[in-house]
Formats: C-alpha cells, structure tokens, sequence
C-alpha cells in the first residue's frame, strides 16, 4: 500500500518567518541609525549652546586691556602664557617692567584657572593714569604678545593666538589645553 505525503515540500514554498525576521531586523537597523544621528545633532546642538569665545580688547577711553568672551558659554581657562621679546613672563609686573614701564600704577585680574561667563568682559589689566597705558600699548603693540587656551563644559578646548605682534590673534580648536611648566606659565 502506498501512501501519500500530504507534507509541503519544504524546497518549493515560501518561509514567512525568515522574511519577517529579516524586515524586523532591517526596521531594527534603522531605527539604529536614526537614533544615532538624533543624537549626533542633539550633541552639536548642546556644543553650541556652552560654546565659549575669548579674545582681548583695549579700551583706550579706560586705559584698560579687558578679556572678552563673546560666547554664550562658560569659558574655563586652563593656561596662559605672555610673552614680551620671546620670552615667557610671570605677571603684569613682570610685563611691564620688561617694556620699561617699572613703577606705573595698575590694577590687574587673575586669569588663569578661572571660568569667564559667555558674555563677560574682564578688565585683565587697568592703568591709573591715561600716559601710562599709551605707553605700554606703544611698546606692548611690537614686543609682546598673549596664548589662552580655554575649554567649554564639554571639555572642546581653543587656543587663543595673539603671541606674534605682527600677526593678527587666530582662534584654533585643540584636543586639550597644554600643561605649561613654571617657566612658562603666566600667574596673574
């Protein structure tokens, strides 16, 4: 007696289970990819929203040299460095009287490890008397020159570039603010 095989032939029909699982895993991987790029906006959005953006300024009606950030984020300064004739100075004392100026009345801030409010304006360094600070701008305008580097609360730091007097100050993104010895540093 022979019987027959009622059993579909598995070679000849069409497996639905296979193809829902590969569209479930298709519509897995998109949605994947979807929520990575949200993210990746969302980050870019954060980024600028506590951007910072420092720069130096002089108010000559002052008699003022003042920091400015002109971000709308917090910038943290991690190190500074001023430079008069090449060579690395320690504070505005120091600066002045390497351009001559030794006993001129001034009023100084503290920069370094400080955290400079997007909008902030600093006065770095005032000098009590208009004749004193047109001569420090005069011998400071070809002779000195200053390095911030700074990060945001999302730890993207900057260099601020104003070292080379002939140049003009240049902002550039860097990994991570250097770690400046003792002979290099700028205290004030």
């Amino acid at each position: 007696m022979s019987t027959s095989s009622t059993a579909p032939d598995p070679r000849r029909g069409r497996n639905w289970d296979a193809l829902a699982a590969i569209i479930a895993a298709l519509i897995g991987i998109l949605a994947l990819l979807v929520s990575g790029y949200t993210a990746y906006v969302q980050r870019q959005q954060v980024r600028a929203q506590v951007w910072p953006y420092l720069m130096t300024a002089n108010y000559d009606t002052e008699s003022a040299i003042k920091l400015l950030n002109k971000g709308v984020g917090p910038a943290i300064v991690k190190s500074m460095r001023v430079l008069v004739d090449g060579k690395p100075q320690h504070g505005w004392r120091q600066v002045t009287t390497a351009l001559g100026l030794e006993h001129v009345p001034l009023r100084t801030s503290t920069i370094t490890d400080n955290v400079i409010s997007g909008g902030e304006v600093v006065q770095m360094l005032v000098f009590g008397d208009a004749d004193a600070y047109h001569r420090f701008r005069k011998e400071s305008a070809s002779r000195s020159g200053i390095e911030i580097c700074y990060c945001s609360t999302l730890d993207d730091c900057w260099v601020y570039d104003a070292v080379d007097p002939a140049a003009r100050a240049t902002q550039k993104q860097v990994d991570s603010c250097p770690v400046l010895d003792e002979t290099e540093a700028f205290a004030d």
